[in-house]
């Protein structure tokens, strides 16, 4: 099934009409983009730090921030385009780097890539503008945007983080220490594991925490290998889960500031903890719980844990082809590693409270439920599911907030409900998505 953008007849075109358009919704959404990144370089800049538009300008001549994202975006532009101009790209972007490495090595500055692919993506998505045509001409325009939305998805990011700290001087890490007693205290649990484990297999585990979108490159390269030779695009791919939880998830930091056990009750409280308790000891908290006054920069991005919820849908993505049939052993594997990886990770270091986790489950599962098969429309499965997710997303962390005390008085019970409550979205999901094979390949997109 090809789903078209017809114009309107010449003369009869309505303003919506014209709006619908794909070069008219284009325009909208990089003007949106623009004037988004300028309002938080504006507010960066009154407030004291580094925003979008100036970290994106050490991309491009300075000292990239990441070294991974820059390449992880220049690799998802390159589906768009045939595979000779990919080998002309990449090459180009390796040329770029070396120069930009050893100048600051003469420097003596640190050693760091990204130079290169920023500056490329750039160059490709304007002469694919200027001088490409037809199929050719969009393909690699979509592609280039997904791969630029990427790399400023993460300046966005960073800027939000310093918001969460700036409009909160107080978190709510108390209330959540006594809603974990409903699970097992499991950041404390995990994180005594890993010191027994030892460094290896620390190293192993910050990797794979530090390079979650590595791996959903590599995911949405797969899934998208065939837009080149086919000119159609899957109706869903990874990629678009991973923005929508990016955009809607970190909202919430600002509505549940909190923290984390290494900071609020660990060594890396920078003097605003209660103590050095993580992970060898739970806090004594009492049965009154109240915000805690913390300091004015560690960013309050804890509920829900984003990390659960990108590498939940990252697991989910790898389940199956975009045709419905299922994928190769290789990257169910590896998707069942990174997920389970990313789990340890964000309670073995400290990073999470095991509701957390939970939160970040059920958002996941709500937000890949809109946007699954969009195909199908929004029909009464769906509708059922996106609100069951809702509701479930929305009960935690009213319950985490306002029961904190009663679920560590009766841990047993409300440890049942809080599992239960997200078995009950995990395994509607499942029955909407997975449980049945499917009678239909999930419809593409020609743009």
């Amino acid at each position: 099934m090809l789903v078209e953008h017809p114009r309107a007849a010449a003369g009869g075109a309505t303003l919506g009409s014209r709006l619908r358009e794909p070069r008219t919704l284009a325009a909208v959404a990089v003007s949106a983009v623009l004037l988004l990144l300028i309002g938080l370089q504006i507010a960066a800049s009154i407030s004291g730090f580094e925003g979008p538009l100036a970290s994106l300008a050490r991309d491009y001549v300075g000292t990239p921030k990441s070294m991974s994202v820059p390449w992880a975006g220049l690799v998802l532009a390159l589906v768009g385009v045939s595979a000779r101009r990919r080998v002309f790209a990449v090459s180009a972007a390796i040329g770029i780097d070396a120069v930009f490495v050893a100048l600051r090595l003469l420097d003596g500055k640190p050693f760091t890539v990204g130079n290169g692919p920023t500056i490329v993506l750039t160059a490709l998505a304007i002469i694919a503008a200027v001088r490409w045509q037809g199929r050719e001409r969009t393909d690699a325009l979509k592609a280039a945007a997904l791969g630029a939305l990427l790399i400023l998805a993460t300046k966005v990011g960073d800027v939000w983080l310093h918001v969460t700290s700036a409009v909160h001087p107080t978190v709510l890490d108390e209330y959540l220490l006594l809603a974990d007693h409903a699970l097992g205290d499991p950041s404390w649990v995990v994180g005594r594991v890993l010191e027994v484990l030892g460094p290896e297999v620390y190293a192993v585990l910050h990797w794979v925490y530090i390079e979650l979108p590595v791996a959903a490159i590599v995911v949405a390269v797969w899934q998208l290998r065939r837009v080149v030779t086919t000119g159609i695009w899957p109706g869903h791919y990874l990629v678009r889960t991973f923005l929508v939880l990016g955009l809607v998830g970190p909202l919430f930091y600002v509505l549940f500031p909190v923290v984390g056990p290494m900071f609020a009750f660990g060594a890396d409280g920078n003097g605003f903890q209660l103590g050095n308790f993580w992970p060898s000891a739970l806090p004594p908290i009492g049965q009154s719980p109240a915000p805690l006054p913390f300091d004015e920069f560690t960013p309050r991005n804890c509920m829900p844990s984003m990390h659960t919820a990108w590498a939940l849908s990252l697991f989910i993505h790898t389940r199956r082809d975009v045709d419905g049939s299922r994928a190769p052993a290789w990257l169910r594997w590896g998707g069942a590693f990174w997920l389970a990886a990313t789990v340890a990770a964000t309670l073995g270091f400290g990073y999470h409270y095991g509701v957390d986790l939970v939160a970040g489950v059920a958002l996941c599962l709500t937000v890949e439920s809109a946007l699954r098969e969009p195909e199908r429309g929004w029909d009464a499965a769906r509708i059922r599911l996106v609100a069951l997710g809702s509701a479930v997303f929305g009960g935690l962390l009213l319950g985490y907030r306002y029961l904190a005390v009663e679920m560590a008085q009766y841990p047993v019970l409300a440890g049942a409900i809080v599992i239960g409550l997200l078995a009950a979205v995990a395994v509607a999901f499942h029955l909407t998505w997975f449980a049945a094979a499917p009678d239909r390949a999930p419809a593409a997109v020609r743009v």
